[in-house]
């Protein structure tokens, strides 16, 4: 058992994660990937590179956790489970007072609560819009004509704003040319779509409360402006991973080695 390793694979609308770790928990490898159009083919494509990376051969792999939206696609898994218990095992692994889980990703958006050991005991979800999510910004930054980074500089979050309404991404989009056209400074309009996410979120939190720690996950966690506004709506810290993005492949990976552990 001290040489078992344990793998999880994320395959996530936009990228597809993977995560090695040993008996011990510690990671020994980590890839992002993207997804593309063939979900099958990026998550064997990540895996073989996260073996690459850990110099690790296949067969020292006892375990291999499947997740995401793609999970279905991953032949080579020895399980597959949702990404809602794989995010939340992950967030608690590396911030163990997280009781929320906040996750953000590419297509959808969720608010979990979890218990001591990181499983779920609720949660809310936005899946039937991407507004709020990855896609939302993508689509935003394009009209802006700036790069995911620049749009997420906190700065920005700092003065004034305009309000954006609309809850869909296309009508949303609508409205940030709308406001372009009219001269309002970049600046406010960012700050008014980080708002507008952030509204989404607290709406989700409110629905199923706060206990614990926050923990705040997923591919848009990176965007700083955003969890600026965040704790500041929230009025509380979120703990923020130094790689949110692959926090449900790390999740899976954990999962896999309790259920070997439990044989």
């Amino acid at each position: 058992m001290s040489n078992a390793l344990f793998a999880g694979v994320d395959v996530g609308s936009l990228s597809t994660d993977v995560v090695l770790i040993d008996s011990a928990g510690a990671t020994r490898a980590e890839v992002v990937f993207p997804t593309g159009i063939n979900g099958a083919e990026a998550a064997q494509k990540a895996y073989d590179l996260a073996l690459e990376q850990g110099g690790i051969s296949r067969d020292q792999i006892k375990a291999v956790i499947a997740t995401g939206y793609g999970r279905a696609a991953v032949a080579f898994a020895s399980g597959k489970t949702t990404e809602i218990s794989c995010h939340g095992v992950g967030a608690h692994h590396l911030f163990p007072d997280t009781g929320t889980v906040i996750d953000i990703g590419g297509q959808d958006s969720k608010v979990i609560q979890v218990d001591g050991r990181g499983r779920m005991l609720d949660f809310s979800m936005n899946d039937k819009c991407a507004a709020g999510t990855g896609r939302f910004l993508e689509v935003m930054a394009a009209q802006l004509e700036m790069n995911l980074n620049e749009l997420s500089d906190p700065r920005h979050v700092s003065g004034e704003s305009v309000q954006i309404s609309s809850t869909c991404t296309v009508f949303a989009e609508s409205e940030v040319i709308s406001l372009l056209a009219k001269h309002t400074p970049r600046e406010q309009i960012i700050n008014g779509l980080q708002r507008s996410i952030v509204n989404r979120i607290w709406s989700m939190v409110i629905s199923i409360g706060i206990q614990g720690e926050i923990t705040i996950t997923g591919g848009v966690a990176k965007n700083k402006g955003l969890v600026t506004v965040l704790e500041e709506k929230l009025g509380m810290h979120l703990n923020v991973p130094d790689n949110p993005q692959t926090v449900g492949a790390l999740g899976a990976a954990h999962i896999a080695q309790r259920g070997f552990k439990d044989e």
